[in-house]
C-alpha cells in the first residue's frame, strides 16, 4: 500500500527530488575528481564511468545475471537500429522507438564506455536541434540528450566533451531576438522554448570558454535601452550561453575578471528590474562554483571576486529578499520588468530555480579559509545580512519574504554541507588553500544557529520544513553547537511546559536530528530519555503529533539495536545511573539556559558507555508502553471516510508499518517475544473494524521479521477464529447490496485480512502451514457469500504472491558478521558500507511453485467451473426476480479470477502465453512490407504492414532485450505447460462471460466492472504483477524513507534495511523491463476484440472501464492498435448514422482522446474515414457532443498538417555511430519505402481536402468552421501552395457573412499570404525553409566604420533628415556597441521581394477575388460595432490582411480593384467621422494602406501619403476624441514599430512640429496630440532627432494650466531624456577594455551631461521662484503647483526607470529639500501626495559606493535644522531606509554621523519627531553589524541612563506658591517643558534599543538594568515620559511571550515582573 509520509517529507521531495536533474547538476562540483574510476584522468576511454557507482546492483541479485560482453552487443544492436533509421530519415518511429530501447537499457544500470557516451550525446545533442525533424520527435531528442548528460561526473567538461553553441543559440534566436527578416515563421517548424531553454541549461556546461569571446561579439551588440526588450533578451541569453568552466592557465585573457566589470555594467544598465537581479546571480553563482577548483584563477576572501563586485552583489541579495522597510516602497519598479517582452520566455522556473538557491551557491562556493584571516570578507557580508534580517525569521515577523529567507538559509547549508563531503572525498578536487576547515565551519553554523532555531516555531510549514531541514545540516556539521541548544529547548515543551506547537516542532526536530545524536557521543545517552518523553505524542486525538512522534521513533529504530545491555553489568544498576544522569543533566540546561554548552566530548568514554548501557535498561519498560498506546490509538482511531482521499487517519494506517518493522527488527529476541505475545493476544481478542487494515499491517510487520515465530503464533489463532465465526455466527452468509461490511460479518473480516497479510512477504514458512492454509481457503470459498468474498480472493492473491515472487527477507540492522560476537553499544549509528552486504532473498523453491500452482489450481478450476455453470443456466443460482444473486456470483468469481491470475503472473512466460494458438510474428521485418510499394500492401499481409508502420504502439524491427531475472520454471516442466493451459481456459471464459453479459444483461453494472478489471489483469500481469503498479509503489515508498537519510554529497550513507530494499527496487526494475510487448494470438485478438465492443456501449460505466482495461491492453500486446481501430471506426459509422449519442461519444473517447489517436493519424488507410465521421459527428444536437468536438478538433487538425519531408544532420555525427557491418541495403530499401509512403499519404490528404472544401461551402456554420479549419491543415503545402479551389474558397469566405468564418477564412488568406512570402523569401527551396534561411533583395549589409569619432553622431543626424540612402529598421545596432556591420534595406525598392512562377499564378487566382464588391464588403464589417466591448480596439490582424492584398494591388497590380476606388471607399468609411466605428475603420484601412508601400519605391509611396496624409493631419487636428483617440495611437505604433522613423517622413515631420498653444482652453486636443507624439518618440527610441525644440517648448510651459496636458508633458519628457542615452562604444573588445579600466565594476552609467544638468538646475530655479511669489494659504492652482506637478510627474516616470541614476547628483542639492516644501503645500492635496510618492523613491535609487555621502549629509541638515517638524519628521523615513538598503555600501564615517543624527533627533521639541527618531534609531542598531553593534549600545545605554539621572524631575513642593513646576495656571514654564524632552529622549531612547532586539532570547545582559532603570527611574513620570516607559514595558513582554519561560528566569526581570504585576 502506498504510504504518504509527513510534511517534511512532502515539502523536501518536492525540493530534492521534484527536480533532481535540475538541482543536482547546480549543485555537483565545477571540477573533475583526482581519479575517474580507480584510474588516472587520462587512462583509457573504455572505461564507462569517471566516478565508479556506490551501490553493486548486480552482485546483490540472487541469480545470475548477463555479462558485459551481452550487455554491450545489445547497446551496440540498438546503436545499429537508430543507425539505420536516423540514416533511412525514419525519426517516428523508427529513431524515437530506438532512443526508447536505449533508455530503458540504461534504466538498468547499465553503462555506455565514456567513447560511446561522448557519441551519443553528440548525436542527440545534433538531432534535438537539426532542422526539419517535427518538433514533438525533437523533444524526445532533447530528453535523452538531457538524460545522458544529467550527471556530471559522466563526462568531464572539456576533458571529455565540448559541444558547438551556434546550433542551439539559432534556435533560440528565433524565439527571441528580432527577426532580421522582418518575418516570422508560422509553420510546424517552431520547437517548445521551455525544452530548448532547458537543454541549454544541460548543453552550457560543455561550451568552450576560449568561444566566449565569439558569443560576446555575436550577443552584445543586440543590447538596447532604447527599446528595452533587447536588453533583457541580451541578459537572458548571455545566461543561458555564458560558459562558466574556467580556462586553462595560458589564456590569461579569458579569465573571469577580464570580463566582469562588463556584466556588472550591462547589470548597472537596467536599474529596478528584478529580472536582471535574478539573471546575473545565477550566471555569477555558477562562474563561483566552477571556478572554485580551478587553481590558475587568483581567489581570494571575497572567492574569485573583488570586494567592490561583492558588496555589490550583496547589495542586489538585500533587494532580492524584498525584506519592508518602513514606508519604503518596493526597490524594485514593475514598469521595468514588464518591458521584458520576449525575453520572459528565457525565465528559468522560479519553483525549480528558486533565487535563494543562486545566492546560497553563490556565498558558499565563494568560501574559503582566506576568509578567517581577514576582518572583511565574503562570510563577514553573510554574518551581516544574516544580522541584519535576523528578526524577520521570527515566527510573529512572519510575511511574503518568510519563505524566500528560510529557503535561503536551508540552501546556505545544503551547498555548505555538499562542499564539505565532496572535499573530504574527494569527488571535489579543490586546491588545499581553498578547502573548507574546521574554523570556517564552525563560524559559518553559529553565523545561522540563532535564526534557525526561530525558524524551527515558524507558522507556515513550508518555511518550518526549510528550518528542520538547516538544522539537520547544521547539526551534522557541528553537533557539540546545535544540539545543546536544541536539548535545552526540546526538554520543555516534551514535558509539556509550552504552547503545544512547540511540542510539535519539537518532536520534528528530534525526529530530523535523532541520527545525529545517536552518532555523536554523549548525547546519544538522551535518547532513551526523550523517547520515553515522546511516548505521550501518540494520541488519538491529534493524529498529526501521533504521525511525527512515530517518524521519530522509526528514526531511532533504523539506526540503534532495541535491546538491554545492561545486563551481567553490575555497575550500570539497571537504569538508575541514567535516570541520574539525564536528570543532572536536564537541570544543568535550564539553569545555563539557552547559550548552554554540553562539552560531551571530554567525558571519559569508559563512563559514557557505562551511562549508555544503563539507559537501554529501560528498553522493556518503553516497548510495552508504546505498545499500549498503539492499541488505544487503533481503539480509538475515527473511521477513515474513503480510500485514498489523504486524510490523517490513513496516513496513520499507512504509517504505522514503516514504524514497526525497523522497530521489530531491531529489537533482541527477548523484547521481539515480548511485543509478539502482547500483538497476538490483542487480535485474538478484539475486532476493531475501522483499524483493520493498520492492525493487518502491524502483523504483517510481525511476520515479515520472524516468519517462523509469529506465524506458529498467528496461523492457528485466525484460522481458528474463521472456523468459529462461519460456523457459530453464520458470518459471510447473505450477500449485502452496500460495500460496507455488515456487522455480522466484521469478525471474519477481520480474522480474514489479519491471516491474509500474515501470508505475504513472509518466505517459505508458510510451507510448515500449508495444509492448514489450503483448507482454510475451500472451506472459506465454499461457505461464504457477498462483501467478505473479496477479502478471502485477497488472501489467495496474497499467499500465491509469497510463494511466487522473488523478493528481499532482510530486514536486519546490522550484518550477521558484525554481531555475531553479540551486541554492544558500537552497534549504535553504525554505518553500512553499501558495497559490503549479504542479503537475504526468497527464491521461490521447488516445494512453494507446486503449493501455488496446487491452490491456484484448485482456485481457478472452482471459479471456471461456477462461472461456466452460471451463464449456460446450469447453476442453482437463477438470473430470475432481480438477479442480484447471480450477478454476485458472477462478481465473486471474477474478482477470484483476476486475484488469483496477478497472485501468479511471476510464473507466466510472455514466450509460453500462447503456446499451441496461432500467433503473429513478433515485430515484423521491415521486408515484409515491401510488397505493395505504393504504401498499400498486398491484402493477406495488410494488417502486418500497417503495424509495421505504427510506431506508436512500441511494435519496432525486434522486441526488446530480454535479460535473467530468476525465472523458476523449466519449458519442460509439466507445471509450466498446465499453467498456461489453465490461464488459456480462463480467457476463453472471460470471452464466453462478455459474450453472455452484452446479450443478456447489458447494464449490469455488478458484473461488467469486474470483469473489464480481470481483462485488464489477464492482459497486462504476465513475468510481473503490472495491474497493481508494483515497481512505482515500492520505488515510492523507498523514496520516502531515503529521505531523512540523504545528505548532499555522501553517497548512500543510508540504514541497512533501507539499501538492502534498494535491491529489491533492482530486482523489479529488471522484471518491468523484461514485460515488453508481446506477440498477439487468436485469443487475444478475440479478447481485444470485445474491449473495443464494450468501449462504445450504451452505458456510460461499461464504456469507461472498458477503455481503461483496453488502453493497458494495447500496451503490451504487438500490433494490437491495428486489430481494433477497424471495428471502432465502423462502430462510430454507425453511431453517427444512427445518431446514437451514446456511442458516438464512446468513439470520439476511444479514437480520439486515448493512445489510438496518434496510430489512427499515422495509417491513412483508416485516417480518411475518421476525419469524415468526426465531421459528421458535429452535427449532433447534444451540448456534451460538441464540446468533445471542440476538444478533439486540435488531434483532428494535427492529422491534416504536412509531414516532415527532409532532416538536415551533420553526417560525420551520424557516421559515428554506424555499425561494423555494412547495412546500406536496408538503409536505402527503408528510406525509398518511407518516401513512396509519404507520396502516397500526401496524396490521399490532397484528395480529402478538396472534398471536403465542397463540403464547407455548403454545410451549417458550426460544422463549416471544423471543416474548414482541417481544409486549412489538409491543403497548404511548400510544395504547391494550395489548389485554386481552396483559394476560391478562402477568399470568398474572408468576407462571409458569419462572424466566426469570417475571422477563420481571413486568418487562413494571411496565413496563405505569409507562406508565399517566406516561399519567396527562402528561394523557393524547401532545405533553406527549414533552415530559415532568407534572402531579401531590398536587404543590404553595411560596414560600420566605428574608428571614425564622428560615426555615430553622424548616424543619428541622419535621422533628423528626410532623405536617406538606406533605412535602418532595427533599434539596436550601435546602442551599447557596434558591430562590424548592421542590417540596413535600401531606400528606393521597385521590387522588395521575388516570386516564382508558382507563387505569380496563385498570386494572379488570388488578384481576381479582390475586387471593388470584395472591398466594399470588408470595409462595412470593419465599420460593424464589434459585439463585445473587449474588440472594440484597432484590430492589427485587419489590417495586416489588408495590407497584404494592398500589396497584390499597389506592388503588383494583380487586384480587379484600383486603389482610386480604395480611395473613394475609405473617404465612404469615415464619411462625417462623428462616429468611434468610423475612426477605428479608417485607422485600419490607412495603417495597412500606408505599412503596404514603406518597402517600395518613392513614386508608389509618394502616391498612398498624398492621399492618406490630408486626412490624416485633419483627423489628428480637429477631429481627435476621448473615445477614438486610442485607435490613432495604435494606428501610429503599426506604421513607427520596429521601422526606420524616416518610412513615414511626412507624419513625423508634421507631428514633431507640434507646439503647445497656452491660449487654447482645448485641453483634450492637446494632451492628444502630445500623446500621439509619446507614441512616435516611444516606437523611434533614440533615433528619434527631432526632439529639441519640442523639449524647449515643455520646459517653458511647464507650469501649463491642465492637468490632462502636464500629465502628458511629464511622460513626453522623461521619455525624451530616456531615449537620448546611448553608449555607441566601437567594438566589443573596446567595450570590455573600458568597463575594465573604469572599474571592477565598470563605469557607471546614464551619467547626466552638462546640458542636462543646467536644465535641472534651471527647472527648479523657476521652482523656487515661484514658490517664493506665491501667497501663503492661496487656494487656487499658481505657477508654483502646476509647474510642480509637471516636473514630479516627469521624475516619477524617470525614477521608475532604468536610466534613474541619471537624477542621482540633484537629489542632495536641489530635489530632497524643493520635495519637502511641496510636501507643505496643504491647500494642494494632490500636490502634496505626488512629492511624497516621488521622495519616497529617493532612497531605492541604486547609488556606488560613496556617491551617497552628500545625500546623507543633506537629509541630516535637514534633520537637525529645518524649522518644519514635518520636514524633520519625513528625511527620517529616507534615512532609515537608505541605512538598510545600502547596508554594505556605507562608509563607516556616513554610517556613525547618521547614528549621531537619529539619536541628537531624540531630543526634538515635537514629540512625532522623538517618536520617530526612537524607532528609527532600533531599526538602525538592529541591522548593523555585531561587533560595531555592541559597542554603540552599551555607549548608547550609558549615555541616555546619565541623561535620564543627570535630569530628574524636581520634587513636589509644600507650598504651592513656591512652585517652579506650575505657575498655578497650569501652563508648563519653558524649563519644565525642556526638561520634559530630556527625559523623554533618554526614555525613548533606552527603549529603543530594547526594541532593538524583540525576539533575543534570553535578553542581552545589559538589558535588565535598562529596564530596571526604566521601571525605577521614569515609569513615575506623569504625561508622555511615564506612559512611554510603561509601553516599552508591557512591548518588552509581549514580543517575548513565546521564550517567557526562559527570559523570565533573568534575576532582575523577574523582579520587575513582581513590580509591574
Amino acid at each position: 500500500m502506498d504510504r504518504p509520509h509527513g510534511g517534511l517529507e512532502d515539502m523536501l521531495s518536492s525540493i530534492r527530488m521534484g527536480n533532481a536533474e535540475d538541482l543536482s547538476r547546480a549543485t555537483s562540483p565545477g571540477a573533475e575528481p583526482r581519479e575517474t574510476n580507480g584510474t588516472l584522468s587520462g587512462q583509457s576511454q573504455r572505461s564507462s564511468r569517471n566516478r565508479p557507482r556506490t551501490y553493486p546492483y548486480f552482485r546483490y541479485l540472487p541469480y545470475t545475471v548477463e555479462d558485459e560482453t551481452r550487455r554491450q552487443d545489445d547497446l551496440n544492436e540498438i546503436l545499429k537500429y537508430l543507425y539505420i533509421a536516423i540514416e533511412a530519415g525514419d525519426f517516428t518511429p523508427g529513431a524515437v522507438h530506438w532512443t526508447r530501447e536505449l533508455r530503458s537499457w540504461l534504466s538498468l544500470k547499465f553503462d555506455p564506455t565514456r567513447e560511446q557516451r561522448i557519441k551519443l550525446v553528440k548525436l542527440y545533442y545534433e538531432l534535438a536541434l537539426a532542422p526539419g525533424v517535427d518538433p514533438s520527435v525533437s523533444e524526445r531528442f532533447a530528453s535523452m540528450f538531457m538524460l545522458l548528460t544529467k550527471r556530471k561526473h559522466y563526462l568531464r567538461p572539456m576533458t571529455d566533451l565540448k559541444l558547438d553553441w551556434r546550433p542551439l543559440y539559432r534556435e533560440i534566436q528565433l524565439f527571441v531576438l528580432p527577426q532580421e527578416s522582418g518575418l516570422t515563421q508560422v509553420t510546424f517548424l517552431k520547437r517548445n522554448i521551455k525544452t530548448l531553454t532547458k537543454l541549454c541549461s544541460f548543453a552550457q556546461l560543455y561550451f568552450d570558454p576560449a568561444e566566449l569571446p565569439s558569443m560576446l561579439e555575436e550577443i552584445l551588440p543586440y543590447f538596447s535601452a532604447s527599446f528595452p526588450e533587447n536588453g533583457f533578451v541580451v541578459v537572458g541569453l548571455l545566461n543561458l550561453f555564458l560558459p562558466t568552466a574556467p580556462v586553462s592557465s595560458g589564456e590569461s585573457n579569458l579569465l573571469p575578471q577580464q570580463f566582469l566589470p562588463t556584466y556588472f555594467h550591462l547589470w548597472s544598465l537596467m536599474n529596478r528590474s528584478r529580472t536582471f537581479d535574478v539573471h546575473f546571480l545565477d550566471y555569477l553563482s555558477r562562474l563561483a562554483r566552477d571556478s572554485l577548483a580551478a587553481e590558475q584563477l587568483p581567489f581570494s576572501e571575497y572567492g574569485i571576486f573583488t570586494s567592490e563586485q561583492t558588496t555589490f552583489i550583496f547589495t542586489a541579495i538585500l533587494r532580492l529578499l524584498e525584506i519592508p522597510v518602513g514606508q519604503s516602497t518596493s526597490p524594485y519598479s514593475a514598469t521595468v520588468d514588464l518591458s521584458c517582452g520576449l525575453a520572459i520566455l528565457l525565465d528559468r522556473d522560479s519553483r525549480k530555480h528558486p533565487v535563494s538557491h543562486h545566492i546560497a551557491r553563490w556565498i558558499v562556493m565563494s568560501l574559503s579559509p582566506a576568509c578567517m584571516d581577514s576582518k572583511d570578507s565574503i562570510l563577514s557580508l553573510l554574518e551581516g545580512l544574516i544580522q541584519a534580517i535576523e528578526t524577520f525569521f521570527h515566527p510573529s515577523n512572519s510575511g511574503s519574504w518568510t519563505r524566500t529567507l528560510t529557503q535561503l538559509v536551508y540552501y546556505l547549508a545544503d551547498f555548505f554541507i555538499m562542499r564539505w563531503n565532496r572535499e573530504r572525498n574527494g569527488e571535489m578536487d579543490v586546491p588545499a588553500d581553498r578547502q573548507l576547515n574546521d574554523a570556517l565551519k564552525k563560524r559559518f553554523v553559529l553565523c545561522l544557529r540563532d535564526v534557525i532555531f526561530m525558524g524551527i516555531y515558524a507558522k507556515s510549514g513550508t518555511a518550518m520544513s526549510f528550518s528542520l531541514s538547516t538544522l539537520q545540516s547544521l547539526a551534522y556539521l557541528e553537533p557539540d553547537l546545535v544540539l545543546p541548544g536544541a536539548l535545552q529547548r526540546i526538554y520543555p515543551s516534551m514535558q509539556g511546559l509550552v504552547e503545544v506547537h512547540r511540542t510539535t516542532s519539537s518532536l520534528r526536530s528530534l525526529q530530523i536530528l535523532a541520527r545525529t545524536m545517536i552518532r555523536t557521543k554523549g548525547y546519544r545517552c538522551h535518547i532513551t530519555a526523550l523517547l520515553g518523553l515522546a511516548l505521550p505524542g501518540i494520541d488519538a486525538n491529534d493524529l498529526e503529533k501521533t504521525l511525527i512522534t512515530l517518524s521519530f521513533i522509526t528514526a531511532v529504530a533504523y539506526n540503534i539495536p532495541f535491546a538491554d545491555l545492561s545486563k551481567g553489568d553490575d555497575e550500570s544498576q539497571g537504569n538508575m545511573l541514567a535516570m541520574q544522569w539525564i536528570t543532572g543533566e536536564m537541570e544543568r540546561m535550564e539553569m545555563e539556559g539557552a547559550n548552554v554548552e554540553l562539552n560531551y566530548g571530554s567525558m571519559d568514554d569508559k563512563e559514557e558507555q557505562l551511562i549508555l548501557r544503563s539507559s537501554t535498561a529501560g528498553f522493556a519498560e518503553f516497548v510495552t508502553s508504546f505498545l499500549g498506546r498503539i492499541f488505544t490509538l487503533l481503539e480509538n482511531l475515527p473511521d477513515a471516510a474513503r480510500l485514498r482521499s489523504g486524510s490523517p487517519e490513513e496516513n496513520i494506517v499507512n504509517t504505522l508499518p514503516a514504524t514497526f518493522t525497523p522497530l521489530l527488527a531491531s529489537m533482541s529476541p527477548e523484547l521481539f517475544d515480548l511485543a509478539l505475545h502482547k500483538i497476538v493476544d490483542f487480535v485474538a481478542n478484539h475486532v476493531i473494524h475501522q483499524a483493520r487494515d493498520a492492525m493487518a499491517f502491524i502483523c504483517n510487520s510481525l511476520c515479515k521479521v520472524n516468519p517462523e515465530k509469529a506465524l506458529d503464533k498467528l496461523v492457528p489463532v485466525l484460522v481458528r477464529a474463521i472456523r468459529t465465526e462461519i460456523d457459530e455466527n453464520g458470518a459471510g452468509s447473505t450477500r449485502n447490496a452496500a460495500s460496507d461490511v455488515l456487522p455480522r460479518d466484521r469478525g471474519l473480516v477481520w480474522n480474514v485480512s489479519m491471516l491474509s497479510m500474515c501470508v505475504v512477504h513472509v518466505g517459505d514458512a508458510v510451507l510448515k502451514h500449508k495444509q492448514e492454509l489450503l483448507d482454510i481457503a475451500i472451506f472459506m470459498q465454499q461457505k461464504c457469500k457477498g462483501m467478505p468474498t473479496v477479502h478471502i480472493s485477497n488472501f489467495i492473491h496474497h499467499l500465491l504472491l509469497n510463494l511466487t515472487v522473488t523478493y528481499t527477507m532482510d530486514y536486519s540492522l546490522h550484518e550477521q558478521s558484525s554481531i555475531s560476537e553479540g551486541l554492544s553499544v558500537d552497534q549504535w549509528g553504525t554505518r553500512q558500507n553499501p558495497s559490503e552486504m549479504s542479503i537475504r532473498w526468497h527464491l521461490p523453491n521447488k516445494e512453494e511453485t507446486e503449493f501455488a500452482f496446487e491452490l491456484f489450481k484448485s482456485q481457478a478450476s472452482d471459479a471456471l467451473r461456477q462461472l461456466t455453470s452460471l451463464i449456460d443456466g446450469s447453476s442453482s443460482i437463477k438470473r430470475e426476480g432481480s438477479g442480484k444473486e447471480w450477478s454476485d456470483e458472477v462478481s465473486r468469481n471474477l474478482v477470484l479470477l483476476r486475484l488469483t491470475i496477478s497472485g501468479v503472473s511471476v510464473l507466466f512466460d510472455s514466450k509460453g502465453v500462447s503456446k499451441g494458438i496461432p500467433t503473429k510474428e513478433e515485430g515484423v521485418e521491415p521486408d515484409v512490407v515491401m510488397g505493395g510499394m505504393n504504401g498499400h500492401a498486398p491484402e493477406e499481409i495488410e494488417v502486418d504492414g500497417e503495424a509495421f508502420l505504427d510506431g506508436t504502439d512500441e511494435t519496432a524491427i525486434k522486441p526488446s532485450f530480454q535479460y535473467p531475472t530468476g525465472y523458476v520454471l523449466q519449458k519442460d516442466d509439466p507445471i509450466y505447460t498446465d499453467l498456461h493451459e489453465i490461464r488459456q481456459q480462463i480467457g476463453r471464459i472471460l470471452h464466453k462471460v462478455h459474450a453472455f453479459l452484452t446479450e443478456n444483461q447489458e447494464d449490469d453494472m455488478l458484473c461488467f466492472v469486474p470483469l473489464f478489471t480481470a481483462y485488464r489483469s489477464w492482459f497486462v500481469d504476465v513475468g510481473i504483477e503490472r495491474s497493481a503498479h508494483v515497481l512505482d509503489r515500492v520505488t515510492k515508498l523507498l523514496a520516502a524513507d531515503l529521505l531523512p537519510y540523504k545528505i548532499s554529497g555522501v553517497r548512500k550513507d543510508y540504514p541497512r534495511p533501507i539499501l538492502v530494499r534498494r535491491a529489491n527496487v533492482y530486482h523489479l526494475q529488471r522484471l518491468r523491463h523484461n514485460a515488453a510487448p508481446r506477440a498477439r494470438s487468436e485469443l487475444d485478438e478475440q479478447l481485444l476484440l470485445d474491449l473495443a465492443q464494450s468501449s462504445v456501449s450504451l452505458y456510460t460505466e461499461v464504456r469507461r472501464t472498458a477503455q481503461s482495461a483496453g488502453e493497458s491492453a494495447l500496451k503490451v500486446i504487438f500490433g494490437a492498435r491495428l486489430l481494433v481501430i477497424p471495428t471502432l471506426i465502423e462502430a462510430f459509422k454507425k453511431a453517427v448514422k444512427k445518431t446514437d449519442y451514446s456511442r458516438i461519444k464512446g468513439s470520439l473517447f476511444a479514437l480520439i482522446f486515448g493512445s489510438l489517436a496518434k496510430t489512427v493519424g499515422r495509417h491513412w488507410k483508416y485516417t480518411p474515414d475518421v476525419i469524415r465521421t468526426f465531421i459528421e459527428a458535429n452535427d449532433a444536437d447534444k451540448p456534451s457532443i460538441q464540446k468533445l468536438c471542440t476538444g478533439g478538433l486540435f488531434q483532428i487538425v494535427e492529422y491534416g498538417r504536412a509531414q516532415a519531408q527532409m532532416a538536415i544532420l551533420d553526417e560525420n555525427i551520424i557516421k559515428a555511430i554506424a555499425p561494423t557491418e555494412d547495412v546500406s541495403a536496408l538503409v536505402s530499401k527503408k528510406k525509398s519505402f518511407g518516401i513512396k509512403k509519404r507520396l502516397n499519404i500526401e496524396s490521399k490528404k490532397h484528395e480529402l481536402a478538396e472534398e471536403l472544401i465542397e463540403e464547407a461551402r455548403k454545410c451549417h456554420w458550426k460544422k463549416a468552421l471544423r471543416t474548414a479549419s482541417l481544409v486549412m491543415a489538409l491543403g497548404m503545402r511548400f510544395k504547391h501552395i494550395a489548389s485554386d479551389n481552396m483559394l476560391d474558397l478562402i477568399c470568398r469566405g474572408s468576407i462571409d457573412s458569419h462572424p466566426g468564418l469570417r475571422g477563420m477564412y481571413a486568418q487562413t488568406l494571411m496565413a496563405l499570404f505569409t507562406m508565399m512570402n517566406i516561399r519567396a523569401a527562402s528561394d523557393h527551396d524547401y532545405a533553406k525553409y527549414i533552415q530559415g534561411i532568407h534572402h531579401f533583395p531590398a536587404k543590404l549589409k553595411v560596414t560600420v566604420d566605428s574608428s571614425k569619432s564622428t560615426w555615430t553622431s553622424d548616424y543619428l543626424k541622419d535621422f533628423g533628415q528626410a532623405d536617406a540612402e538606406f533605412y535602418v529598421d532595427h533599434d539596436y545596432p550601435g546602442w551599447l556597441v557596434w558591430g562590424k556591420t548592421m542590417p540596413a534595406y535600401k531606400a528606393n525598392n521597385k521590387k522588395d521581394i521575388e516570386f516564382d512562377d508558382l507563387e505569380w499564378a496563385k498570386r494572379k487566382t488570388m488578384g481576381k477575388y479582390f475586387t471593388r464588391e470584395w472591398y466594399s464588403t470588408f470595409f462595412k464589417y470593419l465599420k460593424q460595432e464589434p459585439r463585445d466591448a473587449g474588440a472594440d480596439k484597432f484590430r492589427t490582424a485587419s489590417s495586416l490582411l489588408l495590407g497584404c492584398t494592398f500589396e497584390l494591388m499597389i506592388r503588383d497590380g494583380l487586384t480587379v480593384a484600383t486603389f482610386d476606388e480604395i480611395k473613394e471607399m475609405t473617404l465612404n468609411v469615415f464619411e462625417d467621422g462623428t462616429d468611434k466605428h468610423q475612426h477605428r475603420a479608417t485607422a485600419e484601412i490607412l495603417g495597412s494602406m500606408i505599412t503596404a508601400v514603406m518597402d517600395l519605391d518613392v513614386e508608389r509611396r509618394t502616391m498612398v501619403w498624398e492621399f492618406a496624409f490630408p486626412l490624416i493631419r485633419r483627423i489628428f487636428s480637429d477631429e481627435l476624441t476621448p473615445e477614438n483617440s486610442g485607435y490613432w495611437t495604435t494606428f501610429l505604433h503599426m506604421i513607427f514599430s520596429s521601422r526606420d522613423p524616416r518610412r513615414a517622413w511626412p507624419l513625423i515631420d508634421w507631428l514633431a512640429s507640434f507646439r503647445l498653444d497656452m491660449g487654447s482652453n482645448a485641453a483634450f486636443k492637446e494632451s492628444s496630440k502630445i500623446l500621439l507624439l509619446l507614441q512616435c518618440m516611444t516606437d523611434a527610441g533614440w533615433h528619434f532627432q527631432l526632439d529639441e525644440p519640442i523639449r524647449k517648448d515643455f520646459i517653458a510651459h511647464i507650469d501649463h494650466p491642465y492637468k490632462g496636458v502636464r500629465e502628458t508633458m511629464g511622460q513626453s519628457l522623461a521619455m525624451m531624456f530616456r531615449t537620448r542615452y546611448h553608449e555607441s562604444h566601437s567594438t566589443v573588445g573596446h567595450l570590455i577594455e573600458s568597463q575594465k579600466s573604469a572599474s571592477s565594476i565598470g563605469s557607471q552609467p546614464y551619467r547626466p551631461t552638462d546640458e542636462f544638468s543646467q536644465l535641472m538646475t534651471e527647472v527648479f530655479q523657476r521652482i523656487q521662484k515661484w514658490r517664493r511669489e506665491r501667497p501663503a494659504g492661496q487656494q487656487v492652482p499658481s505657477s508654483y503647483t502646476s509647474g510642480s506637478k509637471t516636473v514630479l510627474l516627469w521624475l516619477d516616470s524617470t525614477l521608475s526607470s532604468y536610466e534613474c541614476p541619471q537624477l542621482l547628483q540633484f537629489f542632495p542639492s536641489i530635489f530632497t529639500e524643493e520635495f519637502l516644501y511641496m510636501m507643505e503645500v496643504r491647500e494642494d492635496p494632490e500636490l502634496q501626495s505626488l512629492a511624497y510618492h516621488v521622495f519616497r523613491h529617493l532612497p531605492n535609487i541604486p547609488h556606488r559606493i560613496g556617491e551617497d555621502e552628500q545625500l546623507i549629509s543633506t537629509l541630516m541638515r535637514i534633520g537637525r535644522s529645518s524649522s518644519s517638524w514635518h520636514q524633520r519628521l519625513r528625511v527620517m523615513i529616507n534615512m532609515q531606509i537608505i541605512f538598510f538598503r545600502r547596508l554594505f555600501l556605507l562608509s563607516r564615517d556616513s554610517r556613525l554621523a547618521l547614528f549621531d543624527c537619529v539619536t541628537n533627533m531624540l531630543q526634538d521639541v515635537q514629540h512625532e519627531v522623538r517618536a520617530g527618531a526612537s524607532a528609527t534609531l532600533s531599526g538602525m542598531i538592529r541591522c548593523s553589524p555585531t561587533e560595531w553593534r555592541n559597542e554603540t549600545v552599551l555607549s548608547l545605554k550609558e549615555r541616555f541612563t546619565k541623561m535620564l539621572i543627570e535630569h530628574p524631575l524636581p520634587k513636589k513642593p509644600k507650598s504651592v506658591l513656591q512652585s517652579a513646576r506650575s505657575t498655578g495656571t497650569n501652563t508648563p514654564t519653558p524649563e519644565h517643558q525642556q526638561l520634559v524632552v530630556f527625559r523623554h529622549a533618554a526614555v525613548l531612547g533606552l527603549g529603543a534599543l530594547i526594541q532593538a532586539f524583540p525576539y533575543t532570547s534570553p535578553p542581552p545582559d545589559w538589558m535588565p538594568a535598562v529596564l530596571t532603570t526604566l521601571s525605577n527611574k521614569a515609569a513615575g513620570d506623569p504625561g508622555v515620559v511615564g506612559s512611554s516607559v510603561k509601553g516599552i514595558i508591557s512591548d518588552f513582554k509581549k514580543t517575548r511571550q513565546d521564550t517567557w519561560h526562559i527570559d523570565v528566569k533573568v534575576s532582575r526581570i523577574k523582579i520587575l515582573t513582581k513590580r509591574q504585576n
